[in-house]
């Protein structure tokens, strides 16, 4: 059943939580809520579950207004990021403890609950107390809980934070799966735009409470419609570069001459910002068209396979990520450079105007 928003807002006091968010989700769909924290994910999931009803606004579930509707009545599962498991009962008993509430006679019970353990591959520990899992392994438990119940809307808000790296990626490969094998609607929240990428779906991007893009994911990341999704989809952060356009050159105080190419000299004079990703600066030209920067220092981060150098331009900080080991001293002056091919270049509202293929004449 398709899941829609209309309008919807949440104010506490005098502030908007939510602002005028109109959303729609798919039967089958993976959709994900990106943003930092406080950005509303929470807040958003909560309204779509019905903990919490929004102070203007509908949320429609299989062209229902349920707006009013609490969460007891409603087909929902929701998965927390500290997730809980209950330690005095079996793996296979906290699968099953909502099929029981909810009055599933046995036999169904252990079909329901021996299909969920396969598609988590728990099978082998339906019999454990959770104390004796591994952390992704309570994890899955806490997920197989809520997939049981058969939810047509399955709520997973930051499912993997409190995971290592390791079961995190475990994790990440197999949510795909999981999401792809069922007919729900499941709703992804993540501050982290590798781990919307890596899952694929929708995405949202949320900022103060308000959906800044909605679409398939690897569209709203290679296409962002304004800076503030661009922002919101890159890590490390997006670099940027603040110019006015004058004539044929595009001008950054004194320091940096930016030549006008494919359709940069159609746009009119005035202030634009240039915008490009971290790994999109480099410390060799890469083409005819790079554009040498003079650049100081700050700190390099390296983790073995790639470095983070810090840079500071103008007043201006930039972050370039180069593979391989580079460590530089800081305060140490470096020459970089930028392709005039990998800019987006938004208009003086954040609008998108120039995406980079159009930059490089494409």
């Amino acid at each position: 059943m398709q899941l829609e928003l209309r309008n919807v807002c949440k104010k506490v006091g005098n502030e908007f939580h939510i602002a005028d968010v109109s959303l729609t989700f798919e039967p089958g769909t993976l959709n994900i809520l990106l943003g930092p924290t406080l950005s509303g994910k929470t807040s958003l999931m909560r309204l779509m579950a019905g903990l919490d009803q929004p102070t203007s606004g509908t949320v429609h579930f299989g062209g229902e207004d349920v707006t009013g509707v609490p969460v007891q009545k409603r087909k929902v599962a929701m998965v927390y990021q500290q997730f809980i498991n209950y330690p005095n009962l079996t793996v296979f008993e906290n699968i099953a403890s909502p099929l029981r509430i909810a009055g599933v006679s046995g036999p169904e019970i252990k079909k329901r609950v021996a299909k969920v353990a396969s598609l988590l591959k728990l099978e082998n520990m339906l019999g454990r107390p959770p104390q004796e899992l591994s952390g992704g392994q309570q994890q899955r438990t806490a997920l197989a809980r809520a997939l049981v119940k058969g939810a047509d809307l399955v709520l997973l808000d930051e499912p993997l934070a409190n995971l290592d790296y390791k079961l995190r990626e475990e994790l990440r490969e197999e949510l795909p799966r999981l999401f792809a094998e069922t007919g729900s609607i499941f709703v992804y929240a993540t501050t982290e735009p590798s781990e919307a990428l890596l899952l694929g779906g929708n995405t949202a991007s949320l900022h103060e409470g308000r959906i800044t893009q909605f679409g398939p994911t690897i569209e709203v990341f290679s296409r962002p419609q304004n800076l503030i999704t661009a922002q919101t989809l890159s890590d490390p952060p997006l670099n940027t570069l603040p110019v006015t356009k004058l004539n044929n050159t595009m001008l950054f105080k004194s320091h940096v001459e930016i030549p006008v190419l494919g359709q940069l000299p159609q746009l009119p004079d005035d202030d634009y910002t240039i915008a490009f990703r971290p790994h999109h600066l480099y410390l060799h030209p890469t083409s005819d068209m790079a554009i040498a920067v003079k650049a100081k220092v700050a700190v390099t981060e390296i983790t073995g396979s790639e470095s983070y150098v810090h840079i500071d331009i103008a007043g201006i900080r930039w972050v370039l990520l180069a593979p391989g080991i580079h460590n530089f001293d800081v305060n140490e002056t470096i020459e970089v450079f930028m392709d005039p091919g990998k800019f987006y270049v938004f208009d003086r509202n954040d609008s998108l105007v120039v995406t980079p293929d159009a930059v490089a004449g494409a």
